[in-house]
């Protein structure tokens, strides 16, 4: 037997296999790493999901949580530094998951069961969010209708009108996207809005459209697209309640700003 093997010492495994700690438990490879420490060795209180269960989600930064949802880090690295470099590659969160399939893929430790898994946890916040404008539901917060707004329009690469038909009591009735566009624009006819809300018996709605630039602030053109469908929908006793418009942050109300 060659003496590098014969005096290796008992406790460290051949190169390229996994590793055991003091415990006998498996261990990653990055735990091996003499630069890093793997999360398992940190304290109690600086883990990810020990820190979420005694703490709560918000205790977290962005990075510790992508590293729960990660699970595993990569040779080196632990899952809190993996989930640092994604959140800096696709300039922060909004980026990573709204980003392209084939570019997500072909980020380190990535692949398409990690984006499978990332698309239904947007999804199932999209449907959380939904919850509260469900059909039947009054309007009674103005914050939870932007917030489910928001979730629906804001990352989509296109613009997008949409609107939300409620009945006389302002309950929900349906939410419709209507027309879509390109990146800079959506051609929309009253006509057809008109339509839709007679198809629906609705007595008011709420409308909405997304600036992909991320800039909410409403153009000449938004503020007169609000005053033809106003005009056109009050012809057939439907009030338009507000035009909310979804950008990056909270977006813009025009019933806040005073200009419908």
């Amino acid at each position: 037997m060659p003496p590098s093997i014969q005096n290796a010492r008992a406790d460290v495994p051949p190169a390229g296999l996994p590793g055991r700690n003091v415990r006998g438990t498996m261990m990653p490879l990055a735990a091996m790493d003499k630069d890093v420490m793997a999360i398992t060795d940190w304290p109690d209180a600086e883990r990810p999901r020990e820190k979420l269960l005694e703490r709560g989600p918000a205790a977290l930064s962005d990075a510790e949580l992508l590293a729960i949802f990660l699970r595993t880090g990569l040779a080196g690295r632990t899952a809190v530094d993996l989930g640092r470099e994604l959140l800096a590659q696709f300039g922060g969160l909004r980026g990573l998951l709204g980003a392209d399939r084939d570019i997500f893929c072909e980020a380190p430790g990535m692949g398409p069961a990690k984006y499978a898994r990332l698309q239904a946890t947007v999804e199932l916040a999209r449907r959380f969010l939904g919850e509260d404008i469900q059909r039947g539901a009054s309007l009674t917060s103005p914050e939870a209708t932007r917030r489910y707004l928001t979730a629906q329009l804001r990352d989509l690469p296109h613009e997008v009108f949409a609107c939300l038909f409620l009945d006389n009591r302002h309950r929900v009735i349906e939410f419709v996207e209507l027309f879509r566009g390109t990146i800079n624009g959506a051609s929309v006819y009253p006509r057809e809005v008109v339509r839709a809300a007679l198809a629906r018996n609705a007595a008011a709605v709420i409308l909405c459209h997304n600036h992909p630039s991320g800039h909410p602030e409403p153009s000449e053109a938004d503020r007169r697209l609000t005053r033809r469908l106003t005009d056109a929908l009050a012809l057939i006793d439907v009030r338009v309640l507000d035009h909310i418009i979804v950008g990056d942050g909270p977006g813009v109300s025009f019933a806040e700003r005073g200009l419908l």
